[in-house]
């Protein structure tokens, strides 16, 4: 009988042990779903409402569906060259200091409610529908 195999098989029983043992985590990673929070309730955003993430961008929520929402990234550079880019009205952003911002929405991006840390502020109802126009958010 020929036993070549048994140090394949041997190898690929102490991998599943590992990998049990160790909860299918990868080292360091933290225990729980989703990204980490405070106490508390979650974030509440809504369609049209400007928020700050816990990396510190700012974003246009185009739409919340359970504890996802669908946003629309603000960036401070104009791209001429993409028609998704949306100029926002003046001083609407306090915290970016008088320069101008754009909406990126033909780039929308998939955010955790958890990531959501501040409410910066609502759109002007004429660049919403604008925004909601090229970013496909239902208002959800």
């Amino acid at each position: 009988m020929d036993t070549s195999w048994w140090p394949a098989a041997a190898a690929v029983v102490a991998v599943a042990l590992v990998v049990l043992v160790a909860g299918g985590r990868a080292p360091g990673a933290r225990a729980g779903r989703g990204a980490v929070h405070g106490p508390g309730p979650a974030p509440r955003p809504r369609a049209g409402e400007i928020w700050w993430t816990a990396g510190g961008h700012c974003c246009v929520v185009l739409g919340v569906r359970g504890r996802t929402a669908r946003v629309a990234p603000i960036t401070g550079k104009y791209h001429d060259d993409r028609p998704g880019v949306i100029p926002l009205p003046p001083g609407l952003l306090v915290e970016v200091h008088g320069r101008p911002g754009f909406v990126e929405a033909d780039r929308p991006l998939v955010l955790s409610v958890w990531e959501f840390r501040r409410r910066a502020g609502v759109l002007d109802p004429a660049v919403w529908d604008e925004v909601r126009g090229l970013g496909g958010g239902g208002g959800r």
